[in-house]
């Protein structure tokens, strides 16, 4: 599994998927809060499975020195 999640894009995942995850523990928010689980994971794992089926990846294209 290669990552294609970058830098910004991870830390705004653990960000938002652990504020989800607290406001759904406290009640704030309904169920959908544990949703939060699913940022939250892609975030630690540097993947999104999504991306590959959208062409899409945040991380910085590495450049192969001769």
């Amino acid at each position: 599994m290669k990552s294609n999640v970058g830098g910004i894009d991870r830390g705004l995942r653990i960000v938002l998927g652990i504020v989800l995850i607290a406001l759904a523990a406290t009640g704030t928010v309904g169920w959908w809060g544990w949703l939060g689980v699913v940022p939250l994971l892609t975030g630690l794992v540097s993947f999104c499975p999504l991306y590959p089926l959208l062409g899409l990846s945040t991380c910085p294209v590495k450049s192969k020195q001769p």
